[in-house]
């Protein structure tokens, strides 16, 4: 929906929740020598100022990856990306998904990252000028169905919509199944936030019948970070989960039961 700005929201505990296990994962197929593919269908504009007036307006990154970051262990994937990222931008930056990917791979393997919004695609450009990527202002779901599979066939596709378009409920499952028919090995990451009226358990259970025995699903609970804030929690469904994700996992749920 182009009236989403992630600026307000960039820090938060989802995104902790949702940063973190994805770094784990891009780091883990990063270990093998061989290249991969990284498709990312809602990118935003890759690099936040948690400084700026969006995100102190909310106190989001305050009560997310300000309180969270200081808890995990310094050489964890999650903690060296964003490390890197301030040592180049400054002690307020946080790196969105896309700055994740590009500071956790190789110059060999390749990004494909959507972005709709004018100036979140234009911010995203700008963000990624110093890392080569295939950056499409375009609807990200189609852009992942056109590139299924991609070139090279390992690699990773992170979902991870603004739910304001509340079709994208009943749309994923299928788009999915469709997408990993065409690209079996490929790892995909759906992130969904926990809502009090639960709009994503259908959704959950349209998946579990597509990836019966082949996903891992998290989620985390946390206070909102504000009065009237509706989001209890984060999820994330990892279809082809790599070995050791859900351990991996375990540490990141550490960070909130503390």
């Amino acid at each position: 929906m182009l009236s989403y700005q992630h600026a307000y929201h960039a820090g938060n505990p989802a995104d902790v929740h949702k940063h973190a296990l994805l770094a784990w994962v891009l780091d883990y197929l990063a270990a093998k020598d061989r290249p991969l593919s990284y498709i990312e269908t809602h990118a935003g504009r890759g690099l936040y100022d948690l400084a700026g007036r969006e995100a102190v307006v909310t106190g989001e990154a305050a009560a997310g990856v300000v309180r969270l970051l200081r808890r995990l262990r310094p050489e964890h994937p999650y903690a060296r990306a964003v490390a890197a990222v301030r040592a180049r931008h400054g002690p307020h930056a946080y790196p969105g998904s896309p700055l994740i990917a590009a500071t956790l791979l190789r110059p060999a393997d390749r990004l494909h990252l959507a972005e709709l919004h004018p100036a979140e695609h234009a911010a995203l450009v700008d963000a990624m000028a110093w890392r080569r990527a295939d950056i499409r202002r375009t609807e990200g779901l189609a852009m992942a169905r056109a590139l299924a599979p991609p070139a090279p066939r390992r690699g990773l596709l992170l979902v991870d919509p603004s739910w304001e378009v509340k079709a994208d409920y009943a749309r994923i499952p299928a788009v999915l199944a469709d997408i990993h028919r065409r690209w079996p090995v490929g790892v995909i990451l759906l992130w969904y936030p926990l809502l009090a009226a639960a709009p994503h358990a259908p959704m959950l259970a349209a998946l579990a019948g597509h990836f019966h025995g082949r996903s891992l699903r998290h989620e985390v609970r946390f206070a909102a970070a504000r009065p009237g804030h509706g989001m209890e929690g984060s999820g994330v469904l990892a279809v082809n989960p790599p070995w050791g994700m859900d351990a991996a996992a375990a540490e990141v749920a550490a960070l909130f039961a503390a």
